[in-house]
């Protein structure tokens, strides 16, 4: 396929988007689907072009004066690719399958400016999360966002039961799919990273190193999180929203496999990948799921360590990876994703044992489902109480963090321009002795 005519299958796909209101790369596969000729270098490139005008939807909007998918698509071109106005013209005039060539009206809209504009223009969310935002970012939240717009690296743990990071990234880089220098992570030290223009076709699922369980992907934030909970051998620790077990098997490898783990979900569909990750990883775990009859956490109450609690949340900490979630977002997503806190909480808070942790951790930059949600627990719960997070830090040698973190009322906040890492929260609660 001819540039022209990717960038018209990428408006095609995101007008599928808009009248079924289904999520685009679910589009993007149906259009692959009923267009065969398409390779898959057409697919990546279509996809990026898709994504792109998800990131810069609110300036593209903004400059065209108009919200729908070939203004979209024009912003992401010009503002995004960074594309001269030649450039596109060019690719217009592809060939018959071409989008159409942009008017002299269209051609003006390139030369805005969004200097001087509002912070969801700068930012790229939308408006009605202002308030949101402002709470947790004040007057830089446009710039914050703005990072949170960018597309992400893939990171790398590396699984120190079977390997180290030096062996894994000389490991990876002799990989003839590597087109690019792949570095160790500035905060994390298990951690290697990709940067977006290799790392998001890296076939990473077939490489060697992987298939022997030497490495996950997983966020270098991601990655912080499960170190902050401070887990130790020997210890008992439960990860009671486990999913597909990504922070269980960082806990096993943290703890070198000589802890006592359990992981937990309520749903047995989402929890079903972790067999084969812990077997492949070489960690150990009791995976529990809901019984009739049965009670859960019967054996283990009061008797944990360590409690993690990644807690459902709308993934706004994740929208450089995700950017079209952000526009489906709405109050009653956030409404269910608190109750659905307070919930995972209230089965955690009975567990932990007298002066044990519960680490409460989202993927989230929103402080509803944050601070907001700590405050509304230890409110339930005056047996616990926030820990000091710079004490923490120092207790567990990570007070480097200090400076690339937004410290909040009771945790951290990561986020892409602070830490160059998704948005994690992270917030250490302690189960009183007395």
């Amino acid at each position: 396929m001819r540039d022209g005519a990717r960038a018209q299958a990428a408006i095609e796909v995101l007008e599928d988007s808009v009248d079924t209101k289904r999520p685009p790369a679910l589009c993007l596969k149906d259009w692959a689907n009923k267009h065969r000729f398409a390779g898959s270098k057409d697919r990546s490139a279509i996809g990026d072009i898709v994504f792109m005008a998800m990131r810069l939807r609110a300036q593209s909007s903004y400059a065209f004066g108009q919200e729908n998918p070939r203004a979209w698509v024009l912003g992401a071109l010009k503002f995004g690719f960074g594309m001269s106005n030649d450039e596109i013209i060019a690719w217009s005039h592809d060939n018959e399958h071409s989008f159409a060539t942009p008017n002299e009206e269209e051609l003006k809209c390139f030369e805005k400016s969004f200097e001087n504009c509002d912070p969801w223009v700068i930012g790229n969310y939308p408006k009605w999360l202002d308030g949101e935002l402002q709470k947790a970012f004040g007057d830089n939240r446009g710039t914050e966002l703005a990072a949170l717009s960018k597309p992400a690296p893939l990171d790398f743990r590396v699984n120190s039961i079977k390997s180290n990071i030096d062996n894994l990234i000389k490991e990876l880089s002799s990989s003839p799919k590597l087109q690019s220098e792949i570095l160790k992570t500035p905060l994390s030290k298990i951690g290697a990273r990709l940067a977006w223009s290799n790392g998001r076709a890296f076939p990473f699922a077939v490489e060697p190193a992987f298939l022997r369980g030497e490495f996950e992907v997983q966020d270098e934030a991601s990655q912080l999180c499960a170190q902050l909970t401070g887990a130790k051998e020997g210890q008992k620790i439960a990860d009671v929203c486990a999913g597909g077990g990504g922070k269980t098997l960082a806990l096993g490898a943290l703890t070198n496999n000589k802890a006592n783990i359990i992981a937990y979900d309520t749903d047995p569909n989402r929890i079903a990948p972790i067999y084969e990750r812990l077997r492949r990883a070489g960690v150990d775990a009791d995976v529990r799921t809901d019984r009739r009859g049965i009670d859960t956490f019967k054996d283990i109450n009061g008797k944990c360590d360590v409690v993690l609690v990644d807690a459902p949340c709308t993934g706004a900490g994740t929208w450089r990876r995700a950017p079209d979630t952000k526009w489906k977002l709405t109050d009653q997503n956030i409404e269910k994703r608190q109750n659905d806190q307070q919930s995972a909480l209230k089965m955690a808070a009975p567990l932990v044992k007298k002066g044990g942790l519960l680490a409460y951790v989202t993927c989230s930059i929103l402080p509803c489902e944050n601070d907001e949600s700590v405050e509304k627990f230890l409110n339930a719960y005056p047996q616990y109480e926030a820990k000091p997070i710079m004490q923490h830090l120092q207790e567990l040698g990570m007070e480097y963090l200090a400076d690339h973190v937004h410290f909040t009322k009771y945790g951290i906040q990561f986020t892409p321009l602070k830490s160059n890492t998704d948005g994690f929260y992270f917030a250490p609660l302690i189960l009183s002795e007395q």
